[in-house]
């Protein structure tokens, strides 16, 4: 009698740890997106580089910093590596997911994929894509028009060049950064149609090398200078430090940055008399837009256009160095604003 009064406690034990499991499961795929004191949690997953590469993922960051301090939210970021598989980037957003983090935000067009594959698991989760547009149902798509603001940057570096010759330095040869490239190239002839652009990939493919190398942006920028060439705009990530630090060696030369401020980033400031202006695409406000509508219960999906005309893309006026064009500047951008001036994507 005492034997199967032990083996009943067992069996008892076992359904309840069963029970446990069974609900711990289910807690993933329905989760409330917060701590158990009610706090917020969002899951930032970065493109190579991270936070600190004085570019992209820094303006990622701060929309995640203006969350976090508006909303008293808890965070986490995860960061990708320079030649990492498919699956890591998989793994990095479940993992984020199945934290019970809501949202989760992928920064980058490489995590295209990854998002299609894990968003569908955990429809409760709002994922947001910077840079790239999936159909999944839960995703909120946070695109630029990356060419508009580059017109602008090619018709500064027209007026600036001292002898109208000009170069592009993109992180890698890809559909997005032709769009930096296409957009440049345009606002420079526009502006003075017998100027000369040339245009520099640093890796192509899937080696997403060219973005997180300043060795390479440096080496790229140092052979335009030899050239001639006077004002370089560098799309490319963490590899457009090297750029402007060359830039910054060469009397009279010009660099343009690019995603953030480069002039007011600390680790740049000291080259910030030779950055003409940076090309600013305000991920910041995608993803506090993003962050905003899930803490308001009504999570924003779908594709989301930060233009020129809502202030998505624009260019930062730190040192005053554009000021003696403004009016021209101000001109173009109007005509893009109004449909005159249609800017192209592709070179």
């Amino acid at each position: 009698m005492r034997r199967v009064s032990k083996i009943s406690a067992a069996i008892a034990v076992t359904a309840a740890l069963a029970l446990t499991a069974t609900a711990c499961g289910e807690s993933s795929d329905e989760s409330s997106g917060s701590t158990d004191d009610g706090k917020m949690k969002i899951g930032m997953a970065y493109d190579v580089g991270g936070r600190g590469d004085n570019s992209f993922n820094d303006s990622a960051a701060r929309g995640l910093d203006k969350a976090k301090a508006e909303f008293g939210a808890e965070t986490k970021e995860l960061t990708a590596k320079t030649g990492e598989s498919s699956a890591d980037r998989d793994q990095r957003l479940q993992s984020l997911a199945e934290g019970g983090y809501n949202p989760v935000i992928a920064i980058g067009f490489a995590y295209k994929e990854a998002v299609d594959k894990i968003a569908p698991k955990y429809p409760k989760i709002t994922f947001g894509l910077v840079d790239s547009v999936s159909d999944v149902k839960n995703v909120d798509n946070i695109v630029f028009t990356e060419e508009q603001g580059s017109y602008l940057a090619g018709v500064a570096a027209a007026l600036k060049s001292k002898d109208d010759k000009v170069g592009f330095i993109g992180g890698v040869d890809l559909p997005l950064i032709k769009k930096f490239a296409a957009g440049f190239r345009q606002g420079v002839l526009d502006t003075k149609p017998k100027a000369t652009v040339q245009i520099q990939y640093l890796s192509t493919g899937s080696d997403l090398s060219g973005f997180g190398s300043p060795d390479k942006g440096k080496a790229a920028a140092k052979g335009m200078l030899d050239k001639g060439i006077d004002v370089i705009f560098a799309a490319a990530g963490g590899s457009g430090a090297g750029s402007i630090e060359a830039v910054a060696g060469k009397k009279g030369a010009w660099s343009i940055g690019v995603d953030s401020d480069q002039a007011k980033d600390p680790a740049l400031a000291k080259y910030a008399d030779t950055i003409l202006t940076s090309v600013v695409k305000n991920v910041d406000s995608g993803v506090f837009d993003l962050v905003k509508s899930v803490k308001d219960g009504k999570p924003i999906t779908g594709t989301q256009t930060y233009s020129l005309a809502k202030g998505g893309v624009s260019l930062t006026p730190t040192g005053d160095h554009l000021k003696d064009i403004q009016t021209q500047l101000d001109e173009a951008k109007k005509k893009i604003v109004d449909g005159t001036i249609k800017v192209k994507t592709t070179t």
